[in-house]
């Protein structure tokens, strides 16, 4: 399979600021990303390189094996959703539409309408008149009928309640099935949507720390848990995440896929063995308070 998008050693800098150092990743159409970081950490800069917002300040970034920046056969292959300062927009949404039909091959003003519809949202109605929620369902429509290649959606879920984001990853989860596409999804609600990813990314401190399929990750995370004693003779020489302490009792979270013998072993052993999920081992991964060796 040929690579919608590759990076290669990417890295960005805004003055003395480092935003993104050393970033290398091919990404494949028909899958759904999940980009994750904490604040700061340059989710929504590498999002910008892939959209030619920016020009990286080393290395490649490559759509479809070129150079997209000021690049007009490229640009329209990529769609960047992110959220607007709408509050001098009096364009309605259904102008909108109009406007991305017109200057984006592709696009799917039917599968528009029925959006629009699905979301609830009077399409006559000026962007700035809708509800914060609303006007983030209205990105997410443009985005999503596009029929962009790779499309780009940065924390565009802001002001959604929980029925109207349920009916985004709906129509998210549909539009993978209707035609095969590369989604980039940077969120920071990870438990609830941790269940749309194929592929996992996650960005600390601008540098890329993990890049493997959603399943493949998350096995490698495991807590163990028993008695204090039994539990550091078993982790040792494992790559430790976390740990927790009261009384006699230690829960040790460990890095590193355990294969079946080794969890037996633990049970046989009187500890008990569960899962991590992604929003735990992301968090521990990136914590600032102690450094992890996870290479």
């Amino acid at each position: 399979m040929k690579s919608e998008v590759i990076l290669d050693d990417v890295t960005l800098y805004f003055k003395n600021i480092r935003a993104v150092e050393n970033v290398s990743c091919s990404l494949d159409s028909g899958l759904i990303y999940g980009l994750i970081g904490r604040n700061g950490a340059g989710k929504t800069s590498l999002l910008s390189l892939m959209a030619s917002y920016r020009q990286p300040t080393g290395g490649r970034v490559l759509i479809h094996g070129e150079d997209p920046f000021e690049n007009a056969a490229r640009m329209p292959d990529v769609h960047f959703v992110y959220q607007r300062d709408l509050r001098e927009e009096t364009d309605s949404l259904q102008d909108s539409i109009r406007h991305a039909a017109k200057y984006r091959d592709g696009f799917d003003t039917g599968y528009a309408e029925q959006l629009i519809k699905r979301f609830d949202i009077d399409p006559e109605r000026p962007l700035n008149k809708l509800s914060m929620g609303k006007q983030a369902a209205a990105a997410i429509i443009e985005g999503l009928a596009s029929n962009a290649p790779i499309t780009l959606l940065d924390e565009i879920h802001h002001g959604m309640d929980a029925p109207s984001r349920q009916l985004f990853y709906e129509s998210l989860l549909e539009c993978r099935e209707r035609q095969e596409r590369l989604f980039i999804l940077s969120t920071h609600l990870i438990s609830e949507m941790s269940f749309l990813f194929d592929h996992i990314l996650i960005l600390d401190r601008g540098n890329l720390i993990v890049n493997e399929a959603y399943d493949t990750f998350v096995e490698r995370g495991t807590a163990i848990t028993g008695e204090s004693s039994l539990v550091e003779a078993f982790v040792q020489g494992h790559t430790l995440i976390g740990r927790k302490e009261l009384g006699g009792t230690l829960s040790v979270m460990l890095y590193g896929t355990l294969p079946a013998e080794k969890l037996e072993q633990a049970r046989k052993g009187g500890l008990e063995t569960t899962p991590v999920s992604l929003q735990e081992l992301f968090i521990h991964l990136t914590d600032r308070r102690q450094e992890h060796d996870i290479n």
